[in-house]
């Protein structure tokens, strides 16, 4: 006996999404191999569609020349002038489980 009725699209015994239907005679639940067959979904029509946001809407930062050399300045060597005064930023080149990986930029030679 059937738990679950209505929208053809779910299963009537265990109510999970079916898939949509295929080369096959049936269509089998993934949940519980209940099958229907194909002819019950003729008449139904399948759409698809990709919608891509436009670019002018996206969270894309824009670095501008000086970006590096903003920001505290530390002590630290610079081992291409051999001077000191560095200023640094941080980026996250990996996962979110790793640490930030640290760039140094010399403010004399950049």
């Amino acid at each position: 006996m059937s738990c679950f009725s209505g929208d053809p699209n779910f299963c009537p015994e265990c109510g999970n999404v079916l898939p949509l239907p295929g080369l096959q005679d049936t269509v089998s639940c993934p949940r519980c191999a209940f099958s229907l067959p194909v002819s019950e979904f003729s008449g139904q029509e399948i759409r698809s569609s990709v919608v891509f946001n436009p670019l002018e809407g996206s969270s894309v930062a824009v670095e501008d020349e000086d970006s590096e050399l903003k920001g505290a300045v530390i002590d630290r060597r610079c081992s291409r002038c051999n001077k000191e005064g560095m200023v640094y930023h941080t980026r996250q080149m990996r996962s979110a489980d790793e640490g930030q990986t640290v760039f140094f930029t010399c403010i004399h030679c950049r």
